[in-house]
């Protein structure tokens, strides 16, 4: 009897079966295809690994037309084309990312980056870094095992930097006609990078940025100060020295000018990456910066020879130089003092 009813139960569950794949064939159908998709999408992540493009990108279109709902396989495939500057085709493949997951961040911030600093879409731009920033996701802590709370706060950071970054450049590309909304443009840029260091403090690019986009203003205390808190945080980066050569520069602070325009030239000197044509730039500064403080009333109350700074002990070995730890120590304080910064605080309290 006990067997009967087995082989009739199984029996049932068959039919059951049966009936099920037939009124529901396109959704086994739908399964069947999601599998043979991800299949696809796996072979595709191999062939990245190992470095052969062609068949990447065949195995995920495979994939993706079995499988057109696998969002990190669109994300995979935009970053692709972006690396190969195929702007147009990264577009087309983080929209079908965003399409299939309405949150996923990187998507969205990778797409506006290629707005904004390849296709020049500054207001498309914008709009998915604002959509960025009211993403709201599940925070998730356990302790010493996982949390997702710093990605989550760093990345609505980092949404309000490419925000003011996108404000910037729309401010340096408008149109002669337009040209009254420059200041306006660069206020919302600075506004924006103001957010991110609420979230991201110590963030040098961050500082720069808002440093270059007072300048632009007119606002030099402004700049001044996040040039210098820039410095602080990065002293070895060429560009925040430049920068504040340069506005020191305009206000005729020509020793402190001198100190900097020094500091950025020794660095991009022995950067790797640097061009000769801003070695040279630098270096035509510094001269014609030189000659002006010659010539200034500043040059007889404080000689050119003092502008040189003591950097601290060395050792004389075998005919060459060779700097001890106090030495490197002197010259990584020297790198991260501000010149000008007392001037800049004294226009801060006045």
């Amino acid at each position: 009897m006990k067997r009967i009813f087995k082989k009739f139960f199984s029996l049932i569950l068959i039919i059951i079966l049966v009936v099920l794949c037939y009124f529901q064939r396109g959704w086994f159908k739908e399964q069947y295809n999601h599998l043979k998709g991800m299949y696809y999408i796996y072979k595709g992540d191999k062939a990245y690994s190992a470095d052969n493009m062609g068949k990447t990108l065949d195995y995920y279109n495979l994939g993706l037309q079995l499988f057109p709902k696998h969002y990190e396989a669109w994300y995979n495939l935009g970053n692709i084309y972006a690396v190969h500057e195929d702007y147009y085709s990264a577009v087309d493949a983080y929209e079908h990312a965003i399409k299939a997951n309405p949150k996923f961040v990187m998507a969205k911030m990778n797409l506006g980056i290629i707005y904004s600093e390849d296709l020049g879409f500054f207001d498309d731009a914008i709009i998915q870094f604002d959509e960025i920033t009211k993403i709201k996701l599940m925070k998730l802590c356990i302790p010493f095992v996982y949390s997702n709370i710093k990605s989550i706060k760093g990345n609505r950071g980092l949404a309000y930097f490419n925000k003011g970054v996108a404000w910037k450049q729309k401010a340096m590309f408008l149109p002669q006609e337009k040209i009254f909304l420059y200041n306006e443009y660069l206020g919302n840029a600075i506004e924006s990078y103001t957010k991110a260091l609420k979230l991201l403090k110590k963030n040098y690019d961050i500082y720069y940025n808002r440093a270059v986009a007072h300048h632009l203003r007119g606002e030099y205390r402004d700049a001044g100060l996040d040039y210098c808190k820039a410095i602080q945080i990065s002293p070895m980066k060429f560009e925040g020295h430049y920068n504040l050569a340069v506005l020191l520069r305009q206000l005729n602070r020509n020793r402190d000018s001198i100190t900097e325009l020094q500091k950025a030239a020794l660095l991009i000197s022995e950067s790797p990456n640097s061009s000769s044509i801003e070695t040279t730039y630098i270096f035509n500064l510094l001269n014609e910066v030189s000659r002006r403080l010659i010539t200034s009333d500043e040059y007889f109350t404080e000689k050119l020879s003092d502008l040189t700074p003591v950097y601290g002990s060395y050792t004389y070995i075998h005919g060459k130089v060779v700097a001890d730890e106090d030495f490197d120590k002197a010259i990584y304080a020297n790198f991260k003092t501000c010149a000008g910064i007392a001037y800049f605080e004294d226009k801060e309290e006045e």
